[in-house]
């Protein structure tokens, strides 16, 4: 079983920018791909990034890519988002998810098993 914990998250003025943590224990990190998703108040949650186990692989969903970026430190067991150019629609509870594989393709929330809790991201307009 592994924990993951977010945190980072924040207001922010629209143009802003936060970086997003989650950090890992419990199982071995370094053999898992990671990703990010987000919800946004009324709507289903969806994926932001994701990063295979070396982070040689990353992916993105077409509404951040360009303003986000997504990486990891296996010695630290944390994975991190990097978000610049923040907009409203940007507003969500961040959250953190590790994959049984060490590399996802696509964005289904099927390749992901283990949620941390969510951290709030809030940008103003």
């Amino acid at each position: 079983q592994v924990q993951l914990v977010e945190s980072g998250g924040g207001l922010v003025q629209a143009g802003g920018s936060l970086r997003l943590s989650c950090a890992a224990s419990g199982r071995t990190f370094s053999s898992h791909a990671m990703g990010w998703f987000r919800q946004a108040p009324g709507k289903e949650r969806e994926f932001v990034a994701a990063i295979s186990w070396g982070g040689g692989t990353k992916t993105y969903a077409d509404s951040v890519k360009g303003r986000f970026s997504i990486s990891r430190d296996n010695a630290k067991n944390t994975v991190y988002l990097q978000m610049n150019s923040l907009k409203p629609e940007d507003t969500a509870v961040y959250y953190c998810a590790q994959s049984p594989l060490v590399v996802v393709t696509g964005t289904s929330e099927a390749q992901f098993y283990s949620w941390g809790q969510g951290t709030q991201v809030t940008v103003s307009s």
